[in-house]
């Protein structure tokens, strides 16, 4: 059995979502321990526990320590397995943290799978649902994956209820990535939006963000707008945000992002993701700096040599690093540092089903 410290690097919620992901796909048993140490209120929370759950649901498996608090978990997969899902977190958990640990499981799942996920799409710490399906599942889409996702109902905090729906089509294998340099930028794209809040919200934050981008020389920006009646909003509490994408003329995304808040200008938050997005594409870089941690897993797991490039590398991507070298036993090999533009090489397994 693998033994994982869930202090290690950043020390969150990740170490546990990628060690259950790996685990239930090379039917792996692990430990672990000293579960989101580094957090004010460490141990297990409601959200990690149905990420954990939903999880075991995809591999059979027998799991010791799943309750609230707990700070060590015994995770023994069985038998990897497809079918239809629905978890409901309960509260405005993250629905795209909990897809960032089912999503790798179910790739190499016997055959497709269908999730309903309830919880919360557009929430802080977390990539919203709109960076999952425009900037991340592309990536994957070129690595061979394919996974649908369609949000019925946006859930904010603190009340959540967020609907997504999601299928996934099993794969062989994953192809590698060799993407460095991002290339010239053609368009940047978005969407912002404003449920049970005025519609005049979306647009400021639209115009906002444009405004920022065209004044440092991109003019092809083009922000759809999501907004609704108030009598016919079918969302819980109210809640705002605005994703950007960049598009590149050698097929590179990459993405940023902003939420609303309460007091917080529409024309805030509009410039914050536009500032994001500039900082990223100043680097050249391949891909974004958010990006960066959540394809490690699949960079060790594809078939052949992988080197990426990506904007910034955070402390999440060096833990997903060590974690997937300590329970895939591949090594990566990193050009840069912390918060820096890096390169990140490895040598994929070439897993199958």
């Amino acid at each position: 059995m693998i033994v994982v410290d869930g202090s290690m690097g950043e020390g969150g919620g990740q170490v546990l979502r990628t060690a259950i992901a790996l685990s239930a796909l090379t039917l792996k048993p692990v430990k672990i321990i000293n579960i989101r140490a580094k957090r004010s209120n460490p141990g297990l929370r409601p959200q990690h526990m149905i990420a954990v759950k939903a999880v075991a649901s995809l591999c059979k498996a027998e799991v010791e320590g799943l309750k609230v608090n707990s700070t060590k978990l015994t995770f023994v997969p069985k038998e990897r397995v497809a079918g239809r899902f629905e978890f409901n977190i309960g509260t405005a958990g993250s629905v795209s943290l909990v897809l960032q640990a089912l999503l790798p499981v179910a790739a190499f799942a016997p055959s497709a799978c269908n999730f309903r996920i309830i919880g919360g799409t557009d929430v802080p710490w977390s990539p919203p649902i709109d960076y999952l399906k425009n900037v991340f599942l592309p990536v994957l889409q070129a690595m061979g994956y394919t996974v649908d996702v369609k949000t019925v109902r946006r859930g904010h905090y603190p009340k959540g209820g967020g609907v997504v729906e999601v299928r996934t089509e099993p794969i062989n294998a994953l192809k590698a990535v060799n993407r460095v340099r991002r290339g010239k930028v053609t368009e940047i794209q978005g969407i912002s939006h404003a449920v049970r809040l005025p519609s005049h919200v979306a647009r400021r934050q639209a115009e906002a963000a444009k405004r920022y981008l065209s004044e440092r020389g991109y003019g092809k920006v083009e922000i759809d707008l999501e907004f609704y009646e108030a009598d016919k909003d079918p969302h819980l509490g109210p809640g705002s945000g605005i994703v950007l994408w960049a598009l590149s003329d050698n097929g590179c995304i990459l993405g940023a992002d902003a939420l609303g808040a309460r007091g917080k200008p529409a024309e805030e938050v509009g410039r914050e993701a536009a500032e994001k997005m500039v900082n990223e594409l100043k680097t050249d870089m391949a891909f974004d700096s958010h990006m960066a941690d959540m394809l490690i897993p699949y960079l060790a797991l594809a078939e052949g040599s992988s080197v990426v490039g990506v904007s910034s590398l955070t402390l999440h991507a060096l833990t997903n690093i060590s974690l997937t070298e300590l329970i895939l036993g591949v090594k990566f090999k990193v050009e840069g540092g912390k918060d820096t533009p890096s390169i990140i090489r490895v040598e994929g397994l070439g897993f199958s089903a």
